[in-house]
C-alpha cells in the first residue's frame, strides 16, 4: 500500500517493563536501524491499536499479552519534510524478567532506565520513557527538519515546548 508522501503512518509501540528495566529492541533496519526501541509496528487494514500491540509483542517477542495487562500511556505524533510521518499509539505492560528471545528485526536487550541516556535511541523515547516511570500519559508532538534533527517538541496536555 503506498502512502502519500506527508500522511501520516499510524503505529502501535509496547513497552515492556520489569521493575526500572525496559526490555527494548536494537532495531536491524531502519527506521531508527541500531537504535533501542520498543516493541510495535504499523496498524494492519481494520485493526485498532491495542490489537496491534498484542500482535506485536507476540511476534517480536513471542508473548502472549492480555487487553486487560495493557495500559495506555500516551500518543506520540511526529512530523517532518520527508517520508518520516508517523502516529504512535503508546502502551506498557509489566513483566517478568525473562531472557531475551530472538527477534528477527533485531536483538532484544534488558537496558535499565537510568542507562537509557547512555544507549542510541531515537530523540522522543528518553521524554516517553521518563512520562512512563512516573506513571503520567502523554501527549508527544515532534518536529523534525529536513536532515532529520529533531527542532521541537510539545507536550500537548501541559502545553510545555522543548526547542532543540
Amino acid at each position: 500500500m503506498e502512502v502519500n508522501p506527508g500522511i501520516k503512518r499510524t503505529a502501535a509501540m509496547i513497552v515492556l517493563r520489569h521493575s526500572e528495566e525496559f526490555l527494548l529492541l536494537k532495531r536491524n533496519k531502519e527506521p531508527n536501524a541500531g537504535c533501542y526501541v520498543p516493541i510495535g509496528g504499523k496498524l494492519e487494514p481494520y485493526e485498532r491499536p491495542i490489537d496491534t500491540a498484542i500482535r506485536e509483542a507476540y511476534e517480536e517477542a513471542g508473548l502472549r499479552i492480555g487487553k486487560e495487562q495493557l495500559k495506555y500511556a500516551g500518543v506520540l505524533s511526529e512530523s517532518s519534510p520527508t517520508n518520516y510521518n508517523w502516529l504512535c499509539f503508546i502502551y506498557i505492560v509489566d513483566i517478568g524478567r525473562i531472557p531475551p528471545p530472538p527477534c528477527n528485526e533485531g536483538t532484544l536487550e534488558w537496558i535499565a532506565f537510568q542507562d537509557i541516556p547512555q544507549v542510541p535511541t531515537p530523540p522522543t523515547d528518553w521524554q516517553i520513557y521518563q512520562y512512563l516511570m512516573r506513571q503520567q500519559t502523554f501527549a508527544l508532538d515532534a518536529v523534525y527538519n529536513e536532515a532529520m534533527k529533531m527542532t521541537e517538541m510539545r507536550e500537548e496536555i501541559s502545553g510545555e515546548v522543548w526547542r532543540f
